[in-house]
């Protein structure tokens, strides 16, 4: 038979999970763990925390198992490995997410073709799914400890259940929160003579809570929480830009807003009786708009702009000299367009003074723009940028 139709050799991966991460959460152990003897340190580490702690049982299960297996399976040239992987002490989503990204990594190392999963027997029914959606799973091994029926033994492990609803925050907030908050309430509303409205204040702490759990706000208070305490503030450039954008727009609306204002009070001086009237008066009220807003306008592109120059001046890039020309003929526009304004308001001013101004600008936006092309050339070894190539004059 030719080689190629050998069978596949058998590769079982003996795999112990822990959906709330007791491991990392007693026992400060990284996870995922691959190994037999890392798993028998981790497992020891952890009993040695909590004896009674189901999760180090599990693996010693773990580790037995795979024992076992390793002695059946080597005769066969077959391959076992073990690994531990964990999820988190919130629950949900993120410990799915994180004991998924676990299992790809334990795969990564072993690419196993069957599963061997031993649990605690808390959550399987949602940990076998995850699971068997990557490898087959072909055997679960659930592993619930026995405890003496006696009386003492069964309260001892009543308050060993008791402290869990107290110091796992994934019980404690509801069982334990929620009727702490009611019991508040309720106590506000005995000293002040209010009991009357005990169920109306009862149902409103419940709507709170169940509102605020379905839409996950808690989760998204605690991701901006995290963001907040974990922001970086970018580097001063940049600050200053954002600043000089918020401002140059701010102002650029209230251009816009004011001359919107001055054209509408000519307006409501003047209202246009009919269709013909309204284009008559459309070039007067052009001219109020453009007369209100330009000046706030140019000043807030301007301050917009400078923002700009500053950031590229500390960047080094030589995009600082095109901003500063373009800078200039926004500047010197503001008179164009004033001018402009003003003979559109009363066409039979003299348009002398707007193709004055218009010559003027074009003069000084050149000038602007030969003396920055200059200025690049002769500083283009201290601003020089990737992409750029100065032409040799």
């Amino acid at each position: 038979m030719p080689k190629s139709t050998k069978e596949k050799v058998e590769r079982i991966l003996v795999l112990c999970v822990d959906r709330d991460d007791d491991l990392g959460v007693k026992g400060g152990i990284k996870t995922p763990v691959l190994g037999r003897k890392e798993n028998i340190k981790a497992a020891t580490a952890l009993i040695l925390r909590d004896p009674e702690e189901p999760d180090a049982n599990a693996m010693f299960e773990a580790i037995r198992i795979y024992d076992r297996l390793s002695e059946e399976i080597k005769d066969a040239n077959g391959k076992c490995q073990i690994a531990t992987i964990t999820g988190s002490e919130l629950g949900g989503v993120g410990a799915d997410r994180k004991l998924v990204s676990e299992l790809t990594g334990v795969l990564k190392e072993f690419p196993a073709s069957d599963v061997v999963l031993v649990t605690d027997g808390y959550g399987d029914e949602a940990i076998l799914p995850l699971v068997e959606s990557r490898v087959p799973v072909t055997s679960v091994r659930r592993l619930v400890i026995t405890h003496n029926k006696s009386v003492e033994e069964t309260v001892a492990v009543f308050f060993r259940y008791l402290k869990i609803l107290f110091e796992n925050p994934r019980y404690s907030r509801i069982l334990i929160g929620l009727p702490g908050l009611l019991l508040i309430v309720l106590a506000i509303l005995y000293a002040q003579g209010w009991l009357f409205y005990t169920w109306i204040a009862f149902l409103i702490v419940l709507g709170a809570f169940l509102f605020v759990k379905g839409f996950g706000i808690d989760k998204m208070a605690q991701n901006f929480y995290k963001w907040i305490s974990e922001y970086s503030p970018p580097s001063f450039s940049v600050q200053i830009t954002g600043f000089s954008t918020i401002a140059g727009v701010l102002l650029v609306a209230i251009g816009c807003y004011l001359g919107a204002f001055v054209a509408n009070s000519y307006l409501i001086q003047n209202p246009p009786p009919d269709l013909g009237q309204w284009i008559a008066i459309f070039p007067r009220l052009m001219g109020e708009f453009i007369s209100g807003a330009t000046a706030l306008i140019v000043i807030g592109i301007s301050v917009l702009l400078s923002g700009r120059v500053i950031q590229w001046f500390f960047e080094r890039d030589p995009k600082l000299w095109r901003t500063i020309a373009i800078m200039v003929a926004v500047a010197v526009s503001y008179q164009t367009f004033y001018e402009a304004s003003q003979i559109l308001i009363n066409p039979s001013l003299e348009y002398t003074n707007l193709v004055i101004t218009i010559i003027a600008s074009i003069v000084l936006t050149v000038a602007a723009v030969l003396a920055t092309n200059l200025l690049h050339r002769k500083y283009a070894k201290v601003f020089a940028g990737k992409d750029v190539k100065i032409e040799s004059g």
